[in-house]
């Protein structure tokens, strides 16, 4: 089989027609389609009519010289390949010619075994070239298309190209192109960066999952990357390309669709308390200034902790002040500190509490009880981020995101005039409104059970659980303590807990007597029913699941906890 290949096109441009004639002969002859012009008007005619795949053009033309045909060319089409021959061969023609880009150069008289060869090397050489610009071209398109980030180093581990979503996330220029990405400097931790290093060195793929990037952005996103190293034509390693997928919505969408029961340190899987987690996340990366309101023991500074450490402020100070523990003095010191000399017993210059939280977060507690000297010096650090120690005269600068929380309506404090209503509107930029624990009545036995654990583990202790009549009561009871009181009535029933099981009779007895319908003796808790009704006694049931007291719970239809107060009942 020849090598021709019929669908090849080529222009001969000589005005000697006799070797246009001959010369197309023997092109035809090889399969080609060959079209011939004797000037160079007729061939730009031929040109901008039809698509050409090799020109041969003689370099002195009757009309004009074959240079200027070629660099027309040149100019309108990238992939023709151009052949320049000559009866005169120069020295200076043939170096011009090739600068402009002809393929080749031949002398005439064309013998017929160099202008197939000349012919077959330059389609071949055209079918690379075009196959490299189709490889370009969908490249450049799946660049264009794909969402993901993708970022291509050679085998020096050069930056060498980039889509237009590396450069939007990632910080990636132009102008960076050529540098060594590993010691590129974008504002995050470079770690995809870093990993095609590492496929370069070991010429195998990497896969990264849900690692956590921080751009310069400021946002932290999860992405996965995948990086694989780039084989060149002779199979070496030419470089490695990185595909980095951002998954931060899948991952919210999944904790949106997941209900959690727990977030941080706050314990609670309610519909009510999934709202509060979507909020903290929401603020934890934002600078606002964030107004908790909630009642006693609802778990105010948890929501402050969290919000502190879900964001990008979470690695610089979690600092906490209670404003209704201290005096106005000793509060006006702790918050900005003071010097030697300020006061009666200041012995030693003090670092306040808002320098200590430079560069992190301040809790500030019942804010509600500060006096109207400290709500104004408050305010100045809010609207200016400055403030001067006590008996000090320079101010000072601190980077401080406030979290305020009180148990106190503060609207109610500005009407009645004892409250700054400058100061509130700057708290109340975003308010957070904690629900008290009678709100979120589903927490009851998660709770419970983590306040359990934690004092088994604090007491050294074996409790499992509460009995049914606890839980009852638990259900029944108003809670104004919220969170915090069901703590202390765990502890409170852990220390006095005789058995695995906390019962009526382990609880505080103000709780008891909270109860319309609980009556207690001093020693014992409240009499246990008899035995449930079944077709097995409880000794039967016990003796048919060999001792297993989940398999005798299920054979009598009754809770594990409702078997356990039965034995307990049957030891006393």
């Amino acid at each position: 089989m020849s090598f021709q290949q019929p669908q090849y096109r080529i222009l001969l441009v000589d005005d000697e027609e006799g070797i246009c004639f001959t010369l197309g002969r023997l092109l035809q002859k090889e399969g080609y389609h060959v079209d011939s012009a004797s000037r160079i008007e007729d061939a730009r005619l031929l040109i901008a009519d039809s698509l050409y795949d090799l020109a041969f053009i003689d370099v002195k033309l009757a009309d004009e010289s074959g240079l200027n045909l070629l660099r027309e060319i040149r100019k309108t089409s990238h992939d023709m390949q151009v052949v320049m021959f000559t009866g005169c061969p120069q020295v200076e023609s043939a170096a011009e010619a090739v600068r402009l880009g002809a393929f080749d150069y031949i002398t005439k008289p064309v013998r017929y075994e160099t202008l197939i060869a000349v012919t077959r090397h330059a389609l071949s050489n055209k079918a690379l070239n075009d196959e490299r610009e189709r490889n370009r071209a969908n490249l450049d398109a799946i660049f264009r298309t794909v969402t993901d980030s993708i970022v291509m180093v050679d085998r020096q581990g050069r930056l060498a190209q980039f889509n237009s979503t590396a450069e939007r996330i990632c910080g990636y220029r132009c102008d960076l192109i050529g540098d060594d990405a590993a010691d590129m400097h974008l504002g995050c931790s470079g770690i995809c960066r870093t990993t095609l290093g590492e496929v370069l060195n070991n010429n195998s793929p990497r896969e990264l999952r849900r690692i956590e990037c921080h751009p310069s952005t400021g946002k932290t996103r999860i992405i996965n990357v995948t990086a694989t190293p780039v084989a060149g034509p002779d199979g070496k390693t030419n470089g490695a390309v990185a595909v980095i997928r951002d998954e931060t919505q899948l991952v919210e969408l999944e904790r949106s669709l997941q209900r959690r029961g727990r977030f941080h340190d706050i314990v609670g899987a309610s519909e009510v308390m999934q709202r509060v987690y979507s909020l903290i996340e929401s603020l934890a990366d934002l600078p606002t200034t964030v107004l908790i309101n909630g009642e006693s023991g609802t778990g105010k500074e948890l929501v402050a902790a969290a919000l502190h450490g879900s964001g990008s402020r979470a690695c610089g100070p979690f600092v906490r002040v209670n404003c209704s523990a201290l005096s106005e003095h000793l509060l006006e010191s702790e918050l900005f500190g003071h010097v030697r000399g300020a006061f009666t017993g200041a012995i030693a210059d003090k670092i306040g509490r808002f320098q200590k939280a430079d560069g992190g977060t301040l809790f500030l507690d019942e804010i509600g009880d500060i006096s109207p000297a400290v709500q104004m010096r408050l305010l100045r650090v809010l609207q200016e981020g400055e403030f001067e120690r006590v008996g000090e005269s320079t101010s000072r600068k601190v980077d401080v995101r406030i979290v305020a929380a009180t148990n106190q309506n503060l609207a109610d404090k500005v009407q009645q005039g004892m409250f700054r209503h400058d100061l509130f509107y700057r708290l109340n930029v975003v308010r957070m409104i904690l629900p008290s624990l009678r709100e979120r009545l589903d927490d009851l036995e998660l709770l419970v059970a983590h306040f359990i654990v934690l004092f088994n583990n604090k007491f050294s202790r074996t409790i499992y659980g509460v009995s049914d009549d606890v839980m009852e009561l638990f259900r029944s009871h108003d809670w104004p303590g919220n969170v915090r009181e069901l703590e202390h009535v765990i502890e409170y029933a852990c220390i006095l807990c005789k058995s695995a099981i906390i019962a009526l009779g382990d609880l505080p007895q103000d709780l008891l007597d909270s109860a319309p319908h609980c009556e207690t003796s001093a020693s014992h808790s409240l009499p246990i029913s008899s035995a449930p009704a079944a077709k097995l006694s409880l000794a039967e049931a016990l003796a048919v699941s060999d001792g297993n007291k989940a398999h005798a719970a299920r054979l009598l239809g009754i809770s594990r906890m409702t078997l356990y107060r039965h034995l307990e009942s049957q030891q006393l």
